[in-house]
């Protein structure tokens, strides 16, 4: 194995704790996983990427799911440089705009316009803003443990959050029609919209995708109300299809919160509607200073291209079902039982009877030192950018993980029930 450094990386970390609160935030903080998680990386390209030690790792996290196409994209990163030499932030927003809106509209069967903005999490407390505005409702009905974002009403840190703040959500279970019309009943016809995520995908749980049945009962739930269906396609847009994720399922939402992916990295989000929605999205009041940037729109574009022209959808999705029988076999082999669940391009693997992750820590962290960069309990991406010889390496460097763990599994260090609880208290304190 190269001899592996972390040095730098961790001057940073030691650095960043003096002038950054907890040293890091969010969704990237490392400080759940083990030590051998860089924190601070350096240059990516296609679908790898080097940490401020210089160290390279195959990524399967793609920032979180923005790396569709690969680090460093030729003609995406080349759009945006187009667009930079004529202006970014301006006092107005470019043509591109208008180009962007035409583009995604055409692309995705239930919309007819599109807003913009730069965060999952704007787009969507937009579309729970819209929903209640549709019929002056104020009820937004959401699945229990369901991410949509880092906003008050639905962070799942509770620093600082009022019952007040929530005082207007309502859970139900999901894929759980009867739990959901429980829910509804309890609102007492003041439902102003449902909130879906494409499939279940939750940090720490296997992923599974929802029925058909309960997607289209969701849907006339909504018609039977005149409610708002709102498709959370943030995490998952592009990834399952080339069109809103729930069209796979015959089921055309009102309004989709879209993300991560729109354009291969630069920073854009967006909502789109049909024209049901569009007097209640002319009614409300939202924007952001940097929400008409014309950079990452061009970059947009360019994305969006890419997605209806080329076989990038078929390619990730070939890939990824390789990566999945590799380590499947290594793990059959090796005695382990290993969930893989989810769609192969956005794998979550966990380890059967591992409560407190001991299992799942050490194999990911022995990928981690070996150059790939696994995730212990968040569901990962693939990028259309992976070649043969990454899944070679990857499957070879998973091979030696097994091994280790293996040799380790009988003295891996006991950890409490409450393990995973207390290092999630500590992460929302961070």
């Amino acid at each position: 194995m190269q001899v592996r450094t972390n040095s730098k990386n961790s001057e940073l970390v030691e650095r960043a704790r003096r002038v950054i609160p907890g040293g890091m935030y969010g969704h990237e903080s490392t400080v759940l996983l083990p030590a051998d998680y860089p924190q601070f990386f350096a240059r990516a390209e296609g679908a790898r990427l080097w940490d401020v030690d210089g160290n390279e790792y195959v990524d399967y996290m793609c920032a979180y799911g923005p790396n569709l196409m690969g680090y460093n994209h030729a003609s995406i990163d080349a759009a945006a440089r187009a667009q930079q030499a004529l202006g970014d932030t301006l006092t107005g927003p470019s043509e591109v705009m208008v180009r962007l809106a035409e583009d995604f509209v055409g692309m995705v069967s239930h919309a007819d316009w599109a807003m913009f903005c730069k965060n999952g999490s704007d787009a969507t407390s937009m579309a729970m803003v819209m929903a209640r505005a549709y019929r002056g409702r104020r009820k937004i009905l959401a699945a229990k443990g369901a991410y949509h974002g880092a906003s008050v009403w639905n962070t799942p840190g509770q620093g600082g959050i009022l019952p007040e703040d929530r005082a207007h959500i309502v859970y139900f279970d999901y894929n759980d029609l009867d739990s959901l019309m429980d829910a509804v009943k309890a609102c007492d016809g003041d439902v102003a919209g449902i909130f879906a995520t494409p499939f279940r995908h939750e940090v720490f749980e296997d992923q599974f995708l929802p029925s058909v049945d309960y997607a289209k009962g969701v849907r006339k739930i909504c018609d039977d109300l005149d409610a708002v269906l709102i498709v959370d396609d943030v995490r998952a847009g592009f990834r399952l299809a080339r069109d809103c994720s729930w069209s796979l399922l015959g089921v055309e939402p009102d309004l989709s919160a879209w993300g991560k992916v729109l354009a291969n990295g630069y920073p854009i989000s967006a909502l789109l509607g049909s024209d049901r929605m569009r007097d209640a999205a002319r009614s409300i009041f939202v924007t952001g200073s940097f929400w008409f940037s014309a950079v990452p729109m061009a970059a947009a574009i360019e994305t969006l291209r890419l997605v209806r022209e080329s076989d990038y959808l078929e390619r990730m999705v070939a890939i990824a079902d390789l990566l999945r029988a590799g380590i499947a076999e290594q793990a059959l082999r090796h005695g382990f039982a290993l969930r893989q669940t989810g769609p192969s391009q956005m794998p979550q693997m966990l380890f059967e009877d591992d409560p407190d992750m001991r299992v799942g820590y050490c194999w990911t962290a022995a990928a981690v030192r070996r150059g790939v960069y696994l995730h212990p309990y968040h569901n990962m991406f693939v990028t259309s950018a992976l070649t043969p010889a990454d899944i070679e390496k990857t499957l070879t460097v998973t091979e030696e993980a097994f091994v280790e763990l293996r040799r380790e599994y009988a003295t891996l260090a006991p950890q409490s029930n409450e393990y995973v609880a207390a290092r999630l208290k500590a992460r929302a304190a961070a």
